[in-house]
């Protein structure tokens, strides 16, 4: 497996197939959406639903996946490659552990989970289906989430850009014989959309551990995942756990909003769905160069070059921000065809163009959020990060959508707003936190020393 030479770390080189490989995981989400949309907007609507539980339970995979991509960079950083082996193994059992939960979790829950968004009968039904068969696999994810995230801690980006380029063919192959029935293939709809997406991650796992297990060669034995040492899951956990936490409070956060929304009509949350998910190729271009970022920074400061490091977020966040408004520009340039591609209604297209248009503050504050906290998360600073991310989502960003959006009955406007108010908040409180340096006292090792701080 191709290692970062952190005397030379290329930004772009490492993030370019970090970008297409989280494009192409998100594409698994948004094939559903768009194929589905050739059948009703009621069927897109339960499958949008149901994803919001997926993504959410999806979330409990980061505490291991984040917190064992940093230590394993840090380690790599200190060129101290003997023990990453054992923190592999570590990893992966604790991610085993998580998925086998998470799934029964979903399963056993289902109902109570998919009654708070208050769906009609039609809709429940799909819903429910469609969680019963991918929550009930979540195991697979939680496997895949941990992989993919040390692989790339070695700087090997590019395969698992391909695996991921594999899935998203089957699943698109696949969903094309489920949904539209060619060659006497029966059409099973939701059903089948759930099933096929489950067999292509099943694939993408399958092909993706050997490629972990060559890598780590002979420091990783099968053992080291029932038998884990402790400093290591102490380690994993105390990057991973507050690092995965702002995640969850975001998702679960965006589950509330989701209800709120769920409130103005099915027409709205149609609305709001189709938006989210052509808002995602912008998304996913800061949440790319945030991971670049996080690994550059992890290798950084485990070598010892925390002046570097605190000089090259710095740089990448002003270049970021500008790259970010290219794209949204481009995709309002093209709103409404792209818009036409999911719906013929005239009102969804209204609504969804003008939220689209709002996407020029949203999507750079987004960006500069992202990018620092994993900068923070990876110089060891996670606990700073969920803190004050957790404390404005809640104590503001949530009543602020709600009055805006729900009282004030601004709607999706109104709620979209509140959005671009809580970016710009948690980013300028992580920028600031970032000058001030005190990170430096959060790393996990230092090159020379053989010890591993559990202080």
């Amino acid at each position: 497996m191709e290692k970062i030479n952190t005397a030379n770390l290329s930004l772009y080189t490492i993030t370019w197939p970090i970008f297409i490989e989280m494009a192409l995981q998100m594409l698994l989400r948004t094939t559903d959406i768009f194929m589905l949309s050739k059948v009703s907007d009621e069927a897109v609507a339960a499958v949008g639903v149901a994803n919001q539980i997926i993504m959410f339970a999806v979330i409990t995979f980061q505490f291991v996946a984040m917190g064992s991509a940093v230590v394993v960079s840090q380690y790599l950083g200190a060129k101290r490659t003997k023990k990453t082996g054992r923190i592999i193994g570590t990893a992966l059992g604790l991610n085993l552990l998580f998925g086998l939960f998470v799934s029964s979790i979903v399963i056993i829950f289902n109902k109570p989970l998919l009654g708070i968004f208050n769906l009609d009968a039609e809709l429940y039904e799909m819903a429910q289906t469609y969680l019963y068969i991918t929550g009930g696999a979540l195991v697979l994810q939680a496997l895949f989430t941990v992989t993919v995230a040390i692989i790339q801690s070695y700087g090997d980006t590019k395969r698992t850009m391909l695996v991921t380029l594999g899935m998203n063919l089957c699943n698109i192959i696949g969903n094309y014989l489920v949904i539209f029935g060619p060659f006497g293939f029966p059409k099973l709809g939701v059903t089948g959309v759930a099933i096929v997406t489950v067999v292509s991650q099943m694939a993408g796992l399958i092909v993706i551990l050997p490629i972990l297990r060559k890598g780590a060669g002979a420091h990783m034995e099968l053992r080291n995942i029932v038998f884990w040492q402790r400093s290591h899951v102490f380690n994993i956990l105390k990057i991973g756990v507050p690092s995965a936490a702002v995640s969850l409070s975001y998702n679960a956060n965006q589950l509330v909003i989701t209800v709120f929304i769920s409130s103005l009509g099915a027409m709205m949350l149609t609305t709001y769905i189709y938006t989210k998910n052509l808002m995602l190729i912008v998304m996913i271009m800061g949440l790319s160069l945030a991971r670049g970022m996080q690994i550059i920074v992890g290798h950084l400061v485990g070598g010892g070059e925390q002046k570097k490091a605190y000089k090259r977020v710095l740089q990448t966040l002003l270049r970021s921000i500008f790259i970010t408004l290219a794209a949204v520009l481009l995709l309002s340039l093209f709103r409404e065809p792209l818009i036409k591609l999911f719906t013929t209604s005239p009102e969804i297209i209204k609504v969804a163009s003008i939220l689209l248009l709002l996407g020029f503050g949203l999507e750079p504050a987004r960006n500069f959020n992202v990018i620092l906290e994993r900068s923070l998360q990876a110089a060891g600073d996670a606990r700073f990060a969920m803190n004050s991310s957790v404390l404005i989502m809640w104590l503001f960003s949530v009543p602020l959508t709600y009055f805006l959006g729900i009282h004030m009955e601004y709607g999706l406007f109104g709620i979209f707003a509140a959005f671009i108010i809580d970016e710009w908040v948690r980013g300028l409180v992580l920028f600031f936190r970032w000058r001030s340096k005190k990170w430096k006292g959060k790393i996990l090792i230092q090159p020379k020393d053989e010890k591993v701080s559990v202080g």
